[in-house]
């Protein structure tokens, strides 16, 4: 296995350890959790990083290292809709982004043609790594100005380039979707 796939595979184990933390708070708690997130987001670009670097692109890794990314976010959603933090529709939205665009990469794939991510998509990953780590900064200090949340902003900022991002994805595709 190369060690971009391994790279992956931790991330993948870190989801269950960072959702364990973050079903506990403590003060210890809650930092170890935000460390894991941080370091498991991150492992993000390492991976494809080190894949490209020393020519490791696979088809395993092709496959699994969306599948890493969207099981790490989509855990931290469900997460914080289940503490209250975070309204489900919220949650429900971004989610539903992500079956879309991968339904839609499905059918291109069928077709023989490939949907790479976009710098939309990539702006739309950071935005919502960025947004869930100011949930998890909320536990530890709440960062507020004039009343409101900074995690509240981010949160709708990553709704925003979520939905953006996935109307784009669809509109340039459209074609992929005959509807006879």
């Amino acid at each position: 296995m190369t060690t971009a796939n391994q790279i992956t595979l931790a991330r993948i184990l870190l989801v269950p350890i960072f959702m364990a933390l973050l079903m506990f708070r403590s003060p210890i708690t809650d930092w170890m959790c935000t460390a894991i997130f941080v370091v498991a987001a991150a492992t993000d670009s390492v991976d494809g990083y080190v894949a490209r670097k020393q020519n490791q692109v696979t088809n395993f890794g092709k496959f699994v290292d969306p599948l890493a990314d969207k099981l790490l976010i989509t855990a931290a959603l469900v997460g914080f809709v289940q503490l209250n933090k975070l309204d489900a529709w919220i949650a429900t939205l971004i989610i539903a982004r992500e079956f879309i665009v991968t339904s839609l990469r499905l059918v291109a794939v069928s077709e023989g043609k490939i949907i790479a991510a976009s710098s939309w998509g990539k702006v739309k990953t950071v935005s919502q790594i960025v947004a869930i780590i100011s949930l998890l900064f909320d536990r530890i200090f709440l960062l507020e100005y004039a009343g409101l949340y900074l995690s509240t902003v981010f949160v709708m900022i990553a709704l925003i380039l979520t939905v953006v991002s996935g109307w784009m994805y669809v509109a340039s595709n459209w074609k992929l979707l005959e509807f006879k």
